[in-house]
């Protein structure tokens, strides 16, 4: 499998996890590529420090003969961008492609006025930029912290709403309609059935676009997030429960592309404290297994753990393991972490 959306920590976070623990637990799960993000502490959005994770990924990586790639974080600095942009071209495929925050999210890394926003798809236009732009949907005006119970984390759900990432997804596509972007754009982490809907309407358009979704998103709804147990507490939050059975369904019908874990772990001390992230190498092998108990094929799986994002991103095709043993996988995984969003069942 190929997960392309996790957050290993380490360096000024290595309390939560290093990159080499969390690449021996994904190779555990059966995942023989990960993307890492940018929201590190440092941030990726310097060569230097690009070149450094890079160092520190592809060592912990080579003895478990995994592939491991990142991609570069955008801030609003136009300098910064035209950088970033040819980071990747000079890196590729090691640099998959460009990660812009729309909202803010562990790390503060977002972009949240709509004038930067543009400013920054201007400048990759104009720099010819025509990889992957993957991008964090919320809009950033229509949360709310207001409505957060730090006491319950299903209110997670109201203080950034639905329609905070369903407004968000049509103000990237059309800005990226607007200013004649040349690249691909992708939405992470999809999860109202209305952004969805979007994006399907932007690709009838012709619009170079895909979109991912998550385990959670895909298996839990908002009621789970009230066992302030389970952490279940992440950016975007979990949604209703005909949300959730929309992004299952449209995962299994092939109507999403992709699974991406967005693995983010936390200490058991800063999940108490609130912070937004789950471990998601479980709720990789979950998924797996409840697709397919519900009879969706190894092709289709194939796509959905790996071809599509080997396709989406450009990369040179390599086979695509499905894993084996998945149940114990899982127990054997979630022991490796001090909250277990997931349950086996």
């Amino acid at each position: 499998m190929i997960d392309p959306h996790v957050h290993l920590r380490d360096w000024n976070q290595v309390e939560k996890e290093s990159v080499k623990h969390g690449l021996r637990i994904a190779r555990m799960a059966g995942i023989d590529r990960v993307f890492d993000m940018p929201n590190t502490n440092p941030p990726l959005t310097e060569r230097s420090v690009i070149l450094e994770r890079l160092a520190l990924g592809s060592a912990a990586a080579k003895p478990l003969k995994m592939g491991y790639n990142v991609y570069a974080g955008l801030t609003s600095d136009p300098e910064q961008v035209r950088e970033m942009v040819r980071v990747h071209s000079e890196l590729f495929p090691l640099v998959v492609g460009l990660k812009m925050f729309l909202s803010h999210s562990t790390g503060n890394m977002g972009i949240t006025d709509p004038d930067l926003q543009r400013l920054v798809i201007r400048v990759l236009t104009e720099e010819g930029y025509k990889g992957v732009l993957a991008v964090h949907a919320e809009k950033e005006e229509l949360n709310n912290s207001a409505l957060e119970n730090p006491d319950d984390f299903s209110s997670h759900s109201l203080a950034r709403p639905s329609e905070s990432e369903i407004e968000s997804v049509k103000d990237i596509i059309n800005l990226v309609k607007e200013e004649n972007f040349k690249g691909h754009l992708h939405i992470c982490h999809i999860s109202t059935e209305e952004a969805v809907r979007e994006v399907l309407r932007a690709k009838e358009e012709g619009l170079s676009i895909s979109m991912g979704a998550s385990p959670h998103h895909a298996l839990l709804n908002s009621s789970d997030a009230k066992d302030r147990n389970r952490g279940l507490k992440m950016n975007p939050p979990l949604r209703s429960e005909e949300d959730r059975a929309f992004i299952y369904e449209a995962l299994k019908n092939g109507i999403i592309d992709n699974v991406e874990s967005d693995h983010a772990p936390h200490t058991a001390e800063d999940k108490n404290k609130g912070a937004s992230g789950i471990p998601c190498f479980s709720g990789m092998l979950l998924l797996y297994h409840r697709l397919k108990e519900d009879g969706v094929g190894e092709e289709r799986l194939r796509d959905l753990f790996g071809k599509n994002v080997i396709k989406i991103y450009g990369l040179r095709d390599e086979a695509v393991r499905l894993p084996e043993e998945s149940e114990a996988l899982f127990e054997k995984i979630s022991k490796s972490y001090p909250i277990r969003p997931f349950e086996w069942s």
